[in-house]
């Protein structure tokens, strides 16, 4: 299992000792030093998570009229973390990691994490990717070098195992690489164009139809190919409505000095369409992550670049339900620290926020104005290096 983003986060695992015991991990430490640079802003956001991985620390942040607050650093009850996602009701945090599988926190309201589950991980799944579906019944992951996905039901309540005799549900993908996967943001029982898409490296983007009511959701799938034999998907988003599904391929563009693009695929009633005018150009050639908003998309950009990037575009919509159009406009793109991996917004939509897995600095963040980013805040999110790898904000 070295393959796509399992390998990637495999190269960044600095090898731990083993001094975490299983009753240890939701001991509450002192509040981690950060330091770091504020610009001019005044603004203050919600609660963020921060995944260090050679530590193998969440760190739980706010910003507070633009100086950074450390909420509390909690040290996970197994090595290796690899991934991180936030329940759509904002109540629990799943953290995946190697040596245990994924662990269930609960958040209180000030944003404070407390291990649940008797400190027990609900799945042994190590998995490099997973999100919580919009009903909060479903936590979706996947393990790249297995080739499948798997649905955990989830008991809405409490964020675990939704009876003691769960069995997960089980999706074989086309391709055993699996970089990352992102759910439809309005599935319901009766929606008929909710998806769990999937990027595959070389394999391109599958979408899977996903159905949270029933006891399986996953149901029929397609698959979208890469442009470009040599390219790979590395990351995938969806737009808030649902309109379209976002691809960050390394080789979509190849006759461009950075030959990384952003497709965009309009998604319809029964067919998936690609965008007059995709792929779009990213800054880049390691497209690692895409943030969509419903007038804008931001793409992180890992390698292409002498340190790494951000792409911004605005999204326009025009035309009418049934023909839609839609315009993006390449607003350029702003320096991050080296090798960034994850964006997330805050839940006031004041910030973009970038960790970058390579440091100089661990976390980036922005303004937004009209899809412009301005970069105010700096900062490291522990004694470096940490290698922050992943980055989920309360809804």
């Amino acid at each position: 299992m070295t393959s796509g983003r399992w390998a990637r986060l495999l190269f960044l695992v600095v090898p731990l000792l083993m001094i975490f015991g299983t009753g240890c991990g939701d001991f509450w430490q002192a509040p981690s030093t950060t330091t770091g640079t504020t610009g001019t802003t005044t603004l203050s956001s919600g609660v963020f998570y921060v995944l260090n991985q050679e530590t193998a620390q969440v760190v739980a942040f706010s910003i507070n009229s633009g100086t950074l607050t450390t909420i509390g650093t909690y040290t996970l009850p197994s090595p290796e973390p690899l991934a991180m996602a936030i329940s759509p009701n904002g109540n629990f945090l799943y953290v995946s990691t190697l040596g245990g599988g994924i662990y269930l926190y609960a958040v209180s309201s000030t944003g404070a994490l407390t291990l649940g589950n008797d400190s027990v991980a609900i799945s042994l799944d190590p998995a490099t990717t997973m999100q919580v579906d919009a009903t909060n019944s479903w936590l979706v992951d996947a393990v790249s070098g297995v080739g499948q996905l798997n649905a955990i039901a989830l008991n809405t309540t409490t964020g675990g195992l939704a009876s003691a005799a769960e069995k997960e549900q089980v999706f074989a993908l086309p391709a055993s690489t699996v970089e990352q996967l992102a759910i439809s943001p309005n599935d319901s029982t009766t929606c008929a164009d909710c998806y769990v898409f999937v990027a595959m490296g070389t394999g391109g983007t599958e979408e899977i139809h996903f159905n949270p009511g029933n006891a399986d959701p996953f149901g029929g799938a397609g698959n979208t190919p890469v442009l470009n034999s040599g390219g790979s998907a590395n990351a995938v988003a969806v737009d808030p409505t649902n309109r379209l599904f976002y691809v960050g391929e390394s080789d979509a563009l190849p006759s461009a000095s950075n030959s990384g693009g952003l497709r965009a695929l309009v998604i319809g009633a029964s067919t998936i369409t690609e965008n007059s005018g995709s792929p779009y150009t990213s800054g880049g050639t390691g497209p690692s992550e895409i943030l969509a908003q419903s007038g804008y998309v931001y793409v992180s950009n890992k390698s292409g670049t002498a340190d790494g990037n951000i792409a911004s575009y605005t999204l326009t919509a025009s035309g009418t339900t049934t023909a839609p159009v839609y315009t993006f406009t390449d607003n350029g793109t702003i320096s991050t620290g080296v090798d960034p991996l994850g964006l997330a917004e805050d839940s006031k939509g004041n910030f973009l926020l970038a960790v970058n897995a390579g440091g100089s600095p661990d976390l980036d963040g922005y303004t937004m104005d009209a899809g412009i980013l301005t970069t105010v805040l700096s900062f490291t999110t522990g004694t470096d290096p940490v290698q922050a790898i992943a980055i989920v904000a309360t809804p």
